[in-house]
């Protein structure tokens, strides 16, 4: 593009900002940097921000910036839009290939408070999309980009190259060769939407391929997630106290034991035992010293309320803990996948509760609980979650809908890394997904409804 065709489609997105022309590109590709002297400082750090955590040839470059500046009590706040330019992505795990440039476009406030500067927003997105995080947004923005495209033609090679790589990693095998080939048309497909989902988040996240890889969308909700959190209302819990202290800028349980490894729940919707025995086993280490791992086994047997591997709800769960007479421990009560005859002994029970509570959607509020009381029990909409493989994930609202929650799963801790506030999430899928059986989610904007249905079990 021209450098006065791009001023003018800066000029046009940004009507009465002040702008600055493309910057010219010199010899091998690099850009000149022609940003005016008053806005180099902020954008440059805004950009330094935006690429922490990035390797070497996945950092994006500053193309053009415009922007204005005003006096605040603290200092200077600019407010910058800006286009950013991605190189093409070359790892056919994370991408579909060919991949070429990513233009985005950034908004971004910085203050400088003497001298010294501090990211105060950050919102991109791909230049061609019209992308918002309002809550009045419809699904029908987002589906251009989540349409099932046909792949390049010369991919379909690199592609089965990959895949064999895949069913090699995840000792996989498939009863014939006609299967064989209809899961490599769903690892392809999943690989496309990898990415459109990669292109919304606003995290740093990255997605790509997974163990879930070869499961359509409907195949991997019937068998890992749990529709029964947003279908049923459960036993209504009396609200827990707030903690009045301000919470800790960051604390992990994991770090002061008070959490067990992280578990599998196979191929059973059981992911809202997993949750709650995970509470359990907090709460008993913090009120009586001893961290017990506790059998999620025994709630799909005898747990009546709930429906085993269909699905349940917390609430009811901590209810059938206390009617049954506690939980017995993994090794005695051994997770099986599947429900059984119920086999609980009260006088195998190892740990018990005295009631549970509901607690504030207030994030804020939330951490302060978790850094005083303990790990605490919630549910998620799992949007991206089957192609999830590391970083922070900060999905749009209208794709990943606080109404839709559908995995119920365990809050450790949360702190920040390169700024961005998050959520350090136990998950029950085994060691071999995420970052080691972590999920990691944006704190601070009830991201995935993160903060809608907040429990704990109460041990005396």
């Amino acid at each position: 593009m021209a450098p006065w065709l791009r001023l003018l489609w800066l000029l046009v997105l940004f009507p009465g900002a002040a702008s600055v022309p493309a910057q010219p590109r010199a010899a091998g590709g690099q850009a000149w940097d022609q940003t005016p002297p008053e806005l180099r400082a902020p954008a440059y750090f805004a950009l330094d921000v935006y690429n922490r955590g990035r390797a070497p040839g996945t950092r994006a470059v500053l193309r053009t910036v415009c922007g204005r500046v005003r006096r605040e009590s603290r200092g200077l706040l600019y407010s910058l839009k800006a286009t950013l330019e991605e190189p093409p992505c070359n790892d056919p795990t994370v991408c579909l290939l060919p991949v070429t440039r990513k233009t985005l476009l950034c908004s971004f406030e910085v203050l400088d408070e003497l001298g010294k500067h501090m990211l105060l927003r950050k919102d991109c997105g791909p230049v061609n999309t019209k992308v918002t995080d309002n809550t009045n947004d419809t699904f029908g923005s987002f589906l251009p980009l989540l349409k099932e495209d046909p792949p390049p033609q010369d991919f379909s090679v690199k592609i089965a190259a990959v895949f064999k790589d895949f069913i090699t990693t995840y000792n996989r095998t498939y009863e014939s060769e006609k299967e064989t080939q209809w899961r490599l048309a769903v690892f392809t497909r999943n690989l496309v939407q990898a990415q459109k989902i990669q292109a919304l988040d606003r995290g740093t996240a990255h997605y790509g391929i997974t163990k879930f890889s070869d499961l359509t969308e409907d195949e991997f909700h019937t068998i890992y997630l749990n529709s029964f959190l947003q279908k049923e209302a459960g036993k209504k819990m009396h609200l827990a106290k707030s903690i009045s202290d301000p919470p800790p800028p960051e604390w992990d349980w994991r770090k002061k034991g008070a959490v067990t490894k992280v578990k599998d729940q196979g191929m059973c919707g059981s992911c809202w035992a997993f949750s709650v025995t995970g509470n359990v086993e907090g709460q008993w280490f913090l009120n009586r010293g001893t961290l017990l791992s506790l059998s999620e086994q025994e709630l799909l047997d005898c747990d009546k309320i709930d429906k085993a591997c269909l699905g349940g709800l917390p609430s009811n769960a901590y209810e059938a803990i206390k009617n049954l007479g506690g939980l017995e421990t993994e090794d005695d009560y051994s997770y099986q996948g599947h429900m059984q005859v119920c086999n609980f002994s009260a006088q195998m029970a190892k740990a018990y509760i005295n009631d549970s509570v509901e607690l504030s959607q207030n994030e804020q509020k939330l951490a302060a609980w978790l850094a005083q009381k303990g790990p605490i029990s919630v549910a998620i909409n799992a949007f991206g979650m089957q192609f999830y493989r590391h970083g922070i994930a900060h999905p749009l609202r209208p794709l990943c809908s606080p109404w839709l929650i559908d995995h119920a799963v365990l809050l450790v801790g949360y702190g920040n890394r390169s700024n961005v506030p998050y959520w350090a999430i136990k998950n029950s899928w085994g060691h071999d997904w995420g970052e080691e059986g972590y999920y990691y989610l944006y704190r601070g904007s009830g991201a995935c409804g993160v903060n809608t249905m907040a429990s704990s079990a109460v041990v005396n």
